[in-house]
């Protein structure tokens, strides 16, 4: 496998973009995966039709690339605490901590320094990078993967603040729920619930640097996009999208569908399938509107300018008529 300009006679290669189909006419792949309704390709490039071509590109990829799972069995080197429940074809690495009472299904894969504690509950096929860190009670289904550094329920930013000003810390009794087919990412953090759950629904995928807030709700199917901001106690709806550093305030719904656009913030409950922009966030018709009003600023600054100065000389112009006026 390999990219549209990078492939040679022995590869294969995809496009799904229709800003890039250009470039069809210099590929050299032996083969290209491709919408029906996409143009030709060059004489002696095969063409593999497809209603969806990333996925029949994801598909593909998996053929050509397996990743290394680790050998079955338990590493002389990690430590399991006595009363842990494991199922079969464990494959754990060394220097993995699993404390009391932890259930953990089939098939599970545990690379060094993953720690599990006390009481999590954790289903089948289990994958955990390096320094995943599954906390205190946790829930997690089937087929959920942590990559490195990923932290599920961590500590809510819970803090009462005292008559002299301080802040007295507010223990963080609840759980989090990760469902079926969830991926977390490097170096998120998921916060427990003060109370009750912090809930990841089936299917949610979490970019890098993801914060999840206490008490929050990810519908199924979200999108997380790199370092999106939730603040505790958000709601979100099925197959809603948050673009790269877009962020919630707390307290709030984004509906079933909705999209949050790169950088944006949102401060209100959203309707389904609405698209938002900007901070605070707006309609994403209306926000494109402004930016494109924004730079043209300088412009209309500019002219506004020279209109005030004509019109101070018309004011100037016609005081100076009244004036003669009065003396006639």
């Amino acid at each position: 496998m390999a990219g549209l300009e990078q492939a040679r006679e022995t590869e294969l290669t995809f496009l799904s973009n229709p800003r890039y189909a250009p470039k069809l006419k210099y590929t050299r792949a032996a083969a290209v995966i491709l919408s029906a309704d996409a143009g030709p390709v060059v004489p002696g490039v095969a063409a593999l039709r497809s209603p969806h071509p990333y996925l029949s590109f994801a598909r593909a990829l998996e053929l050509f690339y397996q990743p290394p799972r680790p050998a079955v069995g338990i590493h002389p080197l990690a430590v399991i605490s006595a009363g842990v429940r494991v199922g079969k074809n464990p494959s754990i690495g060394p220097f993995v901590f699993i404390d009391r009472d932890v259930e953990i299904g089939d098939n599970v894969v545990l690379h060094p320094h993953v720690v599990v504690y006390r009481g999590a509950r954790i289903g089948d096929d289990f994958y955990a990078h390096s320094h995943a860190v599954v906390r205190e009670y946790c829930r997690i289904g089937n087929r959920v993967i942590l990559q490195n550094g990923a932290v599920v329920g961590t500590d809510g930013y819970g803090f009462a603040r005292r008559e002299d000003g301080s802040h007295s810390k507010i223990v963080q009794s609840g759980i989090v729920v990760i469902e079926d087919d969830v991926e977390v990412q490097a170096h998120s953090c998921i916060d427990r619930a003060t109370v009750g759950e912090t809930r990841i629904k089936k299917g949610a995928k979490l970019d890098n640097l993801v914060q999840v807030g206490h008490a929050c709700t990810v519908g199924e199917n979200a999108l997380l996009c790199a370092q999106v901001g939730l603040a505790g106690s958000t709601e979100l709806g099925r197959n809603v999208l948050f673009a790269g550093q877009a962020a919630s305030a707390g307290h709030l719904k984004v509906g079933d569908g909705a999209v949050l656009t790169a950088q944006s913030a949102v401060h209100r409950d959203v309707e389904p399938g609405k698209m938002l922009s900007g901070s605070p966030a707006m309609d994403n018709k209306q926000w494109l509107r402004c930016v494109a009003a924004y730079n043209r600023l300088p412009d209309m600054l500019h002219t506004l300018r020279e209109l005030k100065d004509e019109v101070e000389k018309l004011k100037q112009v016609t005081q100076r008529g009244e004036a003669t006026d009065s003396t006639d």
